[in-house]
């Protein structure tokens, strides 16, 4: 397939399914960079960011007081807030996308209803465009959603997961590299 007969179909597919689509497409684009990012982060960045928590846990001489546990509890706290980082808007771009669907099918619907008061009848033909204006988006954005669901899942579990791995490494007594 050429890129040329790729982007004709692609603009072909948006046109039918009206400007909402635009907005869904977007919306995933920038939704699937999150997603990206964080998975890159767990690949290149939190094992040093953890390596660097367990150096300076274990360069402390006192592990035992409050303090101390007060010291490793912040180290574990902004571990956790960074992997956590941007989940929750990754999740809130998965709830919006299916709305972004509903409002395509709203006004899909409304296009199908002016051409029926226009025509004065339920020519298929005429309301066709207006059908496919209603089902195109919200397909789009249910399928953007679940996609996004799937591995926003995925990261908030590998960011428990790690985040609780290095506070069992970093148990008093422990944590020395």
């Amino acid at each position: 397939m050429d890129i040329l007969s790729i982007n004709a179909d692609l603009q072909e597919f948006l046109e039918r399914g009206g400007p909402i689509l635009v907005l869904i497409m977007g919306t995933t684009f920038v939704m699937w960079a999150f997603i990206l990012e964080r998975f890159a982060y767990f690949y290149f960045a939190f094992d040093g960011q953890s390596k660097r928590v367990k150096q300076e846990w274990g360069s402390r001489a006192d592990k035992q007081s409050w303090y101390a546990h007060a010291i490793r509890d912040q180290l574990i706290s902004e571990v956790n807030q960074r992997a956590q980082q941007n989940v929750e808007l990754i999740k809130t771009l998965v709830a919006i996308a299916p709305l972004f669907g509903l409002l395509g099918t709203v006004t899909g619907m409304v296009t199908v209803f002016d051409v029926m008061a226009i025509s004065g009848s339920s020519d298929a033909q005429a309301m066709s465009a207006g059908v496919s204006r209603a089902t195109i988006p919200t397909m789009a954005g249910m399928v953007a959603s679940l996609s996004g669901l799937i591995l926003a899942n995925q990261i908030e579990l590998l960011a428990k997961r790690r985040t609780a791995g290095l506070a069992d490494s970093l148990e008093v007594g422990e944590g020395a590299v």
